[in-house]
């Protein structure tokens, strides 16, 4: 959030700087003057900083499968991924990160079992 701030401030002070001649779109990330930065110049830049950290490469696309892939697995709902990643149901978004689930099984398991024992989950 700091950072999104901090961008935010910058940007109004760019569109304060260039007046009228700031094409505002309502675009979080732009061109200094408000207008649309090519989709293919955030992957170039992400691949540059992920070579510059000497970390394995990745694809800027892979950190969305990570984020849903960690949320799933930490008990997120899927409704609420499958509204956050834009899906249309949340089928679909069971049927592409279902992977995230196995070892979900053993839990749900052991909670059912503890309840019909009688001793809560």
């Amino acid at each position: 959030m700091t950072a999104l701030r901090a961008h935010r401030a910058a940007q109004n002070q760019q569109k304060l700087s260039l007046g009228e001649a700031y094409q505002d779109q309502g675009l979080v990330f732009c061109r200094e003057d408000g207008t649309p930065v090519h989709p293919d110049r955030f992957t170039q830049m992400f691949d540059k900083h992920v070579k510059a950290s000497g970390l394995p490469r990745i694809r800027l696309h892979d950190l969305r499968h990570t984020h849903a892939t960690l949320a799933l697995a930490a008990g997120i709902h899927p409704k609420v991924m499958s509204e956050r990643l834009g899906h249309s149901t949340v089928a679909f978004t069971m049927d592409v990160y279902s992977h995230a689930i196995p070892s979900m099984e053993a839990e749900a398991a052991e909670t059912i079992a503890s309840l019909v024992r009688g001793s809560g989950p």
